[in-house]
């Protein structure tokens, strides 16, 4: 039987394929919660975005965020359970993003999660947002008949390892190696910018609505990918890591033209108009894109036993690289976990899951009620040499 904090007056489930948790997110700007069976089985998922909240500052505003996680914390943990058909009473744990992310925003979340983990006397769980994206794949809906088809079981799971991960978002772009949901560790991340946030920059310097992501995909459909010659950032021989604030510039000076230096007369601005902005959102993203499958490329030549490729975040919703990552699956002969829409922004399933699996491997040991946020990831990095899938880089 778990322990629980404070005793506890209604028992978990014993078997933990059958325990219900409630997993809340609140690391950015939606405010989310939902309730998840055995790790994997979703009965609910509500977010709730703030995107109109920001729209006009065209980036997310710390206090802006925080204040309204504050007031909308309670009403989504309500309908979370509403929809899940579930009652407080029936929550076998509580899982709850503490990091990285926004300070303010995080600590509505987790004093949240403190207070009914605390009150319901039930295992609470901090999780890491980022390494919970790279589960968001394992997640299903029930389908009819009340089978989850196509998702291994939890214990099916070894089978997948050892994998690479990709988590591409509007604050992270990462590549870990993975040795299990649990065991990860930082292969390459962002220097500059994440991939979602260049992409937010790209579509305000076209004049475009915010969040800038969905709507440069959609528009890149209708343009011409080889129209603009944007550059496609390496970096290092070998370097595992991103950087996209060089191809944020280059679309500034593609549309307001290239300044003058000591007097001499730069590049002129162009005419945006639908033509042009198609153009420019099809190079950009074809560069985007084409430097993210770059560097796993290069990871899938050192970590050459990888069976699987991981990928959560916001950015794995966009069209080209879903295609581009299931081409490349396909001729390395890997199995792609990709996750279904829904679950590719942030949410409170994948915190869930990932608490879930943490819970399990302990024995359903509750973390102390201090537990803190943080705006720091907790992923290890890039610790070369061991284990069976080997991850050296190259010189």
């Amino acid at each position: 039987m778990t322990q629980a904090p404070h005793g506890t007056e209604n028992s978990p489930a014993e078997d933990s394929s059958e325990r219900v948790v409630l997993g809340i997110e609140s690391s950015c700007d939606e405010t989310a919660a939902s309730v998840v069976v055995g790790g994997r089985i979703v009965l609910s998922n509500i977010i709730s975005s703030q995107h109109d909240l920001h729209a006009e500052y065209r980036g997310v505003v710390p206090e802006i965020a925080s204040r309204a996680h504050a007031e909308r914390i309670t009403p989504v943990v309500r309908e979370a359970l509403t929809q899940a058909g579930v009652t407080l009473a029936q929550i076998d744990a509580v899982a709850v993003s503490v990091r990285p992310g926004l300070i303010g925003s995080l600590l509505v979340g987790v004093s949240a999660a403190k207070a009914l983990a605390w009150s319901l006397h039930r295992p609470l769980v901090g999780v890491d947002h980022v390494q919970a994206h790279l589960v968001a794949g394992l997640l299903a809906r029930l389908a009819a008949g009340g089978v989850a088809k196509d998702v291994p079981s939890l214990t099916d799971e070894h089978a997948m390892f050892p994998a690479l991960g990709l988590v591409v978002s509007g604050g992270h772009s990462s590549i870990f190696l993975m040795r299990s949901p649990l065991s990860i560790t930082t292969l390459g991340g962002t220097r500059d910018d994440a991939i979602g946030e260049a992409y937010d920059k790209a579509a305000a310097i076209l004049g475009l609505p915010y969040p800038g992501g969905p709507i440069v995909d959609r528009l890149a459909r209708n343009g011409r990918p080889d129209t603009v010659k944007f550059p496609i950032s390496r970096l290092e021989p070998g370097s595992l890591d991103f950087s996209f604030s060089g191809l944020k510039t280059a679309m500034l000076y593609h549309v307001h033209g290239v300044p003058t230096t000591r007097g001499r007369g730069g590049t002129a601005a162009i005419e945006l108009n639908e033509r042009s902005i198609a153009d420019a959102c099809a190079s950009f993203q074809a560069a985007a894109v084409s430097a993210v499958m770059l560097k796993l490329d290069r990871a899938l030549e050192v970590c050459h036993n990888a069976r699987t490729l991981f990928v959560g975040g916001g950015v794995s919703a966009n069209s080209l690289l879903r295609s581009r990552l299931q081409s490349l699956a396909a001729e390395r002969g890997l199995r792609l976990v990709l996750p279904s829409m829904e679950f590719c922004l942030d949410n409170g399933a994948m915190i869930a899951a990932l608490g879930h699996r943490m819970l399990a491997a302990r024995g359903w040991a509750s973390d102390p009620l201090t537990i803190s946020a943080s705006p720091m990831s907790g992923i290890a990095h890039e610790v070369a040499g061991s284990g069976t899938l080997q991850a050296s880089r190259r010189p």
